[in-house]
């Protein structure tokens, strides 16, 4: 496994422990414990991303940059990796 599909598996963790931990949040809204959780791993979670998107270009839409035009076609897609 390379050093972006190591980056995207880490991303999709800390996306799926978010979203685990917003569900739990739905239905405990005042456990302390589970927002430090939450908190933690959104941070690495945006972290993540950012990583990502300096490495290898923008992850999804969002991450788009370009001022002056749509780059968002110019590098590889996500999921076939950097050339």
């Amino acid at each position: 496994m390379n050093e972006q599909q190591k980056l995207l598996q880490r991303i999709r963790a800390l996306n799926f422990a978010v979203i685990d931990a917003g569900l739990y949040l739905d239905t405990h809204p005042d456990c302390r414990q589970a927002l430090a959780y939450f908190r933690k791993h959104q941070a690495a979670l945006k972290a993540a991303k950012a990583e990502y998107t300096q490495k290898f270009g923008p992850l999804t839409l969002t991450g788009q940059t370009g001022d002056e035009r749509w780059d968002w076609i110019d590098g590889p897609w996500p999921w076939e990796g950097k050339v």
